[in-house]
């Protein structure tokens, strides 16, 4: 009797972008997620930070799935001290949602964070995904507030 075939989904493995053809897979996957799906103005989906953030890119089966990025902050957020980062960007296909993609991904780049002696994050979540942070350790500082006509919240975490 033939074995059945291995339907399990592939493996999802995150990387550090090294080249200008990665970053533009990055950048396409947040152009459907921000632009496409949330109706995020272009303008404002990319920005300066892009050329000096560190970025990563999901893969599974070979392709590339979600993104985000890590971005040094000049000064830590008020009431804070030490050296900031601010993660953001996260971006996962709708297809691969639900698949712990995220998850790979925030920590992924709360490890580099800690490489560069990073003592918190920062970052700015989109009110349904307050609970995905909370799970992380990221705790809600301030109001809601309105970026690119999507209600976020200000959270933070000791690294």
């Amino acid at each position: 009797m033939p074995t059945p075939p291995d339907t399990s989904p592939a493996p999802v493995t995150v990387a550090h972008i090294k080249d200008e053809a990665e970053l533009m897979q990055a950048l396409a996957i947040r152009e459907v997620v921000f632009i496409e799906e949330q109706h995020v103005p272009e303008g404002i989906e990319r920005d300066a930070e892009d050329a000096l953030a560190y970025h990563v890119l999901a893969y599974q089966g070979g392709h590339a799935i979600g993104t985000g990025r890590l971005v040094k902050l000049p000064e830590p957020p008020a009431g804070q001290s030490g050296t900031w980062g601010q993660i953001g960007r996260m971006a996962v296909l709708q297809s691969h949602r639900k698949a712990r993609v995220g998850s790979l991904l925030l920590t992924t780049l709360e490890e580099e964070a800690r490489r560069r002696n990073v003592s918190g994050i920062m970052l700015h979540a989109q009110l349904y995904a307050l609970e995905f942070y909370k799970k992380h350790g990221y705790q809600p500082v301030g109001a809601v507030f309105d970026e690119a006509g999507i209600d976020h919240l200000e959270m933070h975490k000791r690294l």
